[in-house]
């Protein structure tokens, strides 16, 4: 093997394969066992990197997603708290619209509650009065996660560094207030083709919704990109995501919240 192809990663390096990745289609070989540094700090300065590169190309960041937010998935990946990745514009797809073929590795959709803040949030620390009064409303949503990274073979460093895996986006088109729906409680049910694929609740996500759009709020603040008015926050999947096969429309019912589905040409 030549020195090259055995050197460890370094930031930089990493991001480049990521970045080729997303433009060609092309996954990658995990990343974790060959980068220089193998921690969240490491990984979420590969993610920045590309961040900058993507703003640099004239993409318009419109929100953050957060992963990881199922106990079950945070022990298999050996963590102990979520992630979170960017939103860009152009990774929305409106609702029933179909998703663009070829633009995509290895989708699977999942679905979550996604909230839209009328208000920056800039504390150190935020509390669930913060969020409330910051958010303009809620929308049910489908997650299209992707990975970068050959077949979905990911540790916690590996989603990180891919922007937590993102993929697009689908929003629904009917507002809630906060105050007319329990994110707490609220039951979500996604269907395929008649069959029901997916189930789970407001709970599923760090105990509430709300506790993972808290934590993400502090985290940012942290990072130095505090969430502001307008800000799309995709706060984590209400059950078990679901591979995507094309020619399939997948329909999400939220509790309180109403319908979204996604449309795979």
């Amino acid at each position: 093997m030549s020195t090259i192809a055995s050197s460890p990663l370094d930031t930089a390096a990493a991001a480049a394969l990521l970045f080729e990745a997303h433009r060609s289609g092309r996954p990658v070989a995990p990343l974790r066992d060959r980068l220089a540094r193998l921690d969240a700090q490491a990984a979420y300065a590969i993610q920045e990197v590309n961040t900058q590169a993507w703003l640099a190309q004239g993409r318009r960041l419109v929100g953050r997603k957060i992963g990881l937010t199922s106990p079950a998935v945070q022990a298999q990946l050996g963590v102990d708290q979520p992630d979170f990745g960017m939103l860009f514009a152009d990774m929305a797809v409106g609702d029933g619209e179909p998703v663009p073929a070829g633009g995509l590795i290895q989708p699977k959709v999942e679905a979550e509650v996604a909230l839209v803040l009328g208000a920056d949030l800039t504390h150190e620390r935020h509390t669930y009065a913060d969020l409330i009064r910051a958010t303009a409303y809620a929308l049910p949503a489908i997650e299209i996660v992707d990975s970068r990274i050959e077949a979905w073979n990911i540790r916690f460093a590996d989603t990180v560094a891919d922007n937590a895996s993102s993929g697009l986006f689908v929003l629904g088109g009917r507002p809630v207030r906060l105050r007319d729906v329990d994110l707490t409680a609220c039951a979500m049910q996604m269907h395929c083709a008649g069959e029901r694929v997916s189930q789970g609740h407001g709970r599923a996500c760090l105990g509430s919704p709300l506790n993972a759009a808290v934590w993400l709020a502090d985290v940012m603040v942290r990072c130095g990109r505090p969430l502001q008015a307008g800000d799309i926050v995709l706060t984590g999947a209400l059950g078990p995501m679901v591979a995507a096969a094309s020619g399939r429309s997948y329909e999400v019912f939220i509790e309180g919240l109403g319908h979204v589905s996604a449309r795979f040409a």
